[in-house]
């Protein structure tokens, strides 16, 4: 990139501002994805006529891929060049899209929509790294960061919000099909902002062992807690994708520790702080999206509120998550990030709770919205703590390996959450079922129980986030690694 002097403000530029604009916009565009299909699920089930087995894997098929590619993503970034990848990504991801939104059966679209996940997962850790790059440590990074965090937020509420009013209006092909024109913006300003990275002659080597482990590893352990719900957390398929994904896993750490051109050279988690903040943004999001996810089931389910109508509620959530994006790297100047991310962690266990007390003839205005306005405060404080804290003192050939492991840990916490409190909700209206309760009261109990335990899971991840970096801008630098890990 252009050199600039020690004390100019790229994010001052034109030029910083734009390209900030676009990077936030592929990591928008990959979180949407992950939600928008959900409103629509009933649309595709009459048009292709799918099976209700079949129907999850539109939308769990993304991320699994997604999930699963996420760390080979990253560190593919870091060798063979960012913007590349990011090219290459967005490519996929179009014409995935395409495809997908021309699906006229059922192995089309789940195909379209894995293959999807990929692209995304080639394309948000080269967006996060560029953004840990050209934006240097201190104020800078920090307000770009928060920006990159509220932006990737909005995602979860915005999909949603979008796939209602888009399969209600022109049809649910277009949940995809709208994919087209912003992937094609996005393809015009990397060409235009970015300037052509060239992959560093010195690091030819690529770790295909480990490659094959730890995406193999990673898809299988998305798979198990995609399909644990169905199986049963104790039957011996659960058990067996389990042990065999945490085999491959403890595999491919042995195989790091011992090759000279390591995929994910173990010595980045000598960065302070990493692995605590990964782990707070896997166990915050486990709680977070599962939120999101049984409010809307109990807006359409016991409330019988439209799509666009439950998307719509979400809407507050956009100016929470706006404020917390422009407090928040005030905050982190003189506080810095770690008591920033706790409280927010602690504000949002509490909205949640708030929010498991939702009766059965509930009142937006009085049950939902507070709960909303507060968690999307706690939301943003701790996605954009969560990613400054993460890649504070990460050395720049290893901030795509960073962002492929933060961006791993949303996708794994989505997952884990999904899997384990969709297994609690539904065994808690089974029970009351059993118990001749009425359906909606059934539900209810089901939602509730779930949403009590996200906030439990928000309450766990403050404690977490004590052990996180507490950076307050000052650029940070990564301790040397051991000779034997060092990539080459």
């Amino acid at each position: 990139m252009t050199d600039r002097s020690e004390h100019e403000s790229f994010l001052a530029t034109r030029t910083g501002l734009l390209t900030l604009v676009l990077l936030c916009g592929v990591q928008f565009l990959d979180v949407v994805d992950g939600s928008i299909v959900n409103v629509a699920l009933p649309s595709i089930q009459r048009d292709l006529h799918f099976s209700q087995q079949n129907l999850q894997w539109v939308a769990s098929g993304y991320v699994l891929t997604y999930g699963g590619f996420l760390l080979l993503g990253g560190r593919m970034a870091d060798l063979l060049g960012r913007r590349r990848l990011l090219v290459a990504g967005v490519l996929l991801f179009a014409a995935c899209s395409l495809a997908g939104g021309l699906a006229q059966n059922e192995a089309t679209l789940i195909s379209a929509r894995i293959v999807q996940g990929i692209g995304a997962a080639l394309m948000a850790p080269a967006a996060l790294s560029l953004v840990t790059t050209l934006f240097k440590e201190g104020v800078d990074r920090h307000k770009a960061l928060g920006i990159w965090g509220a932006i990737a937020g909005l995602g979860a509420a915005a999909g949603v919000f979008f796939g209602g009013v888009l399969s209600e209006g022109p049809g649910w092909r277009w949940v995809l099909l709208v994919n087209l024109p912003f992937c094609a913006l996005i393809l015009a300003g990397v060409f235009r902002l970015l300037e052509a990275d060239r992959p560093d002659r010195a690091r030819r080597g690529f770790d295909v062992r480990g490659a094959v482990l730890v995406t193999g590893g990673m898809l299988l352990l998305v798979y198990a807690l995609i399909k644990a719900p169905d199986h049963g957390w104790g039957s011996a398929r659960t058990i067996g994708e389990l042990t065999t994904a945490a085999v491959l896993l403890g595999a491919f750490l042995f195989n790091e520790a011992r090759s000279s051109h390591a995929l994910m050279p173990l010595s980045i988690f000598r960065v302070r702080g990493l692995a605590a903040a990964d782990a707070t943004q896997l166990i915050a999001f486990a709680g977070f999206y599962s939120m999101f996810f049984f409010l809307t089931l109990y807006m359409q389910n016991v409330l019988h509120w439209s799509p666009i109508q439950a998307g719509a509620a979400y809407l507050p959530v956009t100016a929470g998550l706006g404020l917390a994006a422009s407090v928040s790297p005030k905050l982190f100047a003189r506080l810095g990030t770690r008591p920033v991310i706790a409280a927010g962690a602690l504000l949002s266990a509490g909205a949640i709770y708030y929010l498991s007390r939702i009766p059965l003839h509930g009142s937006y205005l009085a049950d939902i919205l507070p709960g909303l306005i507060v968690m999307s405060l706690g939301l943003g404080a701790i996605f954009v703590g969560a990613t400054v804290a993460a890649n504070a003192g990460v050395p720049a050939d290893r901030a795509g390996l960073a962002a492929g492991l933060l961006n791993t840990s949303l996708q794994l916490g989505i997952a884990l959450g999904l899997a384990v409190f969709s297994a609690l909700a539904t065994a808690r209206t089974n029970h009351l079922l059993a118990a001749h309760a009425p359906r909606a009261d059934a539900l209810v109990g089901g939602y509730t129980r779930a949403l009590l335990a996200s906030s439990i899971f928000l309450a766990a991840a403050a404690l977490i986030a004590l052990r996180t970096l507490n950076s307050r801008g000052e650029p940070t630098a990564a301790p040397d690694a051991p000779p034997a890990l060092e990539l080459v």
